[in-house]
């Protein structure tokens, strides 16, 4: 199921939401502009490593930055054209309503918390991994984990890609509910020291979204509107 829309809009020009979407958008350019040992380099080098991370967090002799370094630029990487248009579609869906009632800055901080909780949650999984971890998804689970705190009654609009594509609106509880429960099914059953999907990091920055949402949402901005 992919998300194309819901029936919240909101009332700020969501500009930090444009700014990490194009930044991503223009992130993946650049990588595709590389030679295909180029492409893989540049995960490798800005992708989070878990051993690297956690062995030498400040200096590592084989990366061009400091692993700790990675817990962001990670987030700005993406593995393939799919890998991007998912992200992408679930942060345009969502996270404008998240930075609404937040404000601009205190969403930039928002979003970068959920994506080193993700990001650390996958690891410490398998923290002798040596695979590289990208993406926005883990930042963006956390956007989710607010989208159900705080407007879990808002409908969203679903594009079912099976044997025919059609299109259903479902209530944004029981989607984010069952995106949640085989994200936590998921990561208790794959190998988080294998390469795949790291659904450890989505239930992990879900989770963080839930919580951080208490402390950085505007005074007035209620809870399950």
């Amino acid at each position: 199921m992919i998300p194309i829309g819901d029936n919240n809009p909101s009332h700020r020009t969501p500009v930090v939401t444009w700014v990490f979407l194009i930044s991503c958008v223009l992130v993946f350019l650049w990588q595709l502009s590389l030679p295909e040992a180029g492409f893989r380099a540049s995960v490798t080098q800005f992708g989070l490593i878990p051993r690297a991370l956690f062995q030498a967090p400040f200096g590592h002799p084989d990366l061009l930055i400091p692993p700790v370094l990675s817990l962001f630029t990670s987030m700005f990487l993406h593995g393939g054209l799919l890998h991007l248009i998912g992200n992408m579609m679930f942060l345009y869906v969502f996270a404008n309503n998240i930075e609404d009632s937040m404000g601009h800055g205190r969403f930039i901080v928002f979003y970068f918390l959920c994506g080193m909780a993700a990001a650390l949650t996958q690891a410490l999984m398998a923290p002798d991994s040596t695979i590289p971890m990208v993406g926005a998804s883990g930042a963006i689970s956390g956007v989710l984990g607010a989208y159900l705190m705080l407007h879990p009654f808002a409908w969203i609009r679903l594009l079912m890609p099976y044997i025919v594509i059609f299109f259903i609106w479902v209530p944004a509880w029981l989607m984010l509910g069952l995106w949640f429960a085989f994200q936590l099914l998921q990561s208790m059953a794959s190998p988080a020291d294998q390469a795949g999907v790291a659904f450890g990091a989505h239930a992990g920055g879900f989770v963080a979204g839930m919580v951080l949402v208490l402390f950085f949402k505007r005074p007035g901005v209620r809870l399950f509107r």
